[in-house]
């Protein structure tokens, strides 16, 4: 797996053979064939276990939060934090993964919505103490903050660039809780 993942880091997963990565690992081919059923399974266990870590930091993080609002900034500072720290599997997250009916049958897209049940459950709460509005839709706010999260990040993840993640955090934040509305 961490082979792997360094040869990601210089090629895009297309030409990534086996042969190279059991290369790189210093093992048979056949090596990983008895792990893995192919180089997308490879790569969902990757991802499952970048996601499980990243959920484990999200839990840890929202706990220490009181209200509904300071959650899910917490949420979307961290999902912004591991988007820029984590560019390839960024890049593989955003643009190759998701167009594979694979991948929606891995444990890595159970670890996804594992995250997104996260957010909508702290939405359904803050709806239910009223600190959100009652007649908010908890669907559409949920997809709202995941789109703003993914598109602000997006640009900069393909180009390489650099962005500041508290403006964009605190940007997200500000408009989603407080409006755009003078």
């Amino acid at each position: 797996m961490n082979s792997f993942s360094l040869l990601m880091a210089q090629k895009d997963f297309h030409s990534i053979t086996t042969a190279e990565i059991a290369k790189t690992a210093e093992v048979t081919e056949g090596l990983i064939y008895k792990y893995f059923k192919d180089k997308k399974d490879l790569l969902y266990q990757i991802l499952n276990e970048h996601f499980f870590e990243f959920q484990a930091k999200i839990e840890n993080r929202i706990a220490n939060e009181k209200t509904c609002v300071e959650q899910l900034e917490v949420i979307i500072f961290s999902s912004l934090e591991s988007y820029a720290a984590n560019r390839i599997f960024s890049k593989i997250l955003l643009l190759e993964v998701r167009n594979s009916l694979d991948f929606f049958e891995s444990g890595a897209y159970e670890m996804v919505r594992k995250y997104t049940r996260t957010i909508l459950k702290i939405i359904e709460k803050g709806i239910e103490t009223g600190e959100l509005k009652p007649e908010t839709n908890p669907h559409i706010l949920w997809k709202v903050i995941l789109g703003a999260i993914e598109h602000a990040c997006l640009g900069e993840i393909i180009f390489g660039r650099e962005f500041d993640i508290d403006e964009v955090a605190t940007g997200i934040a500000n408009i989603v809780f407080n409006g755009a509305k003078a």
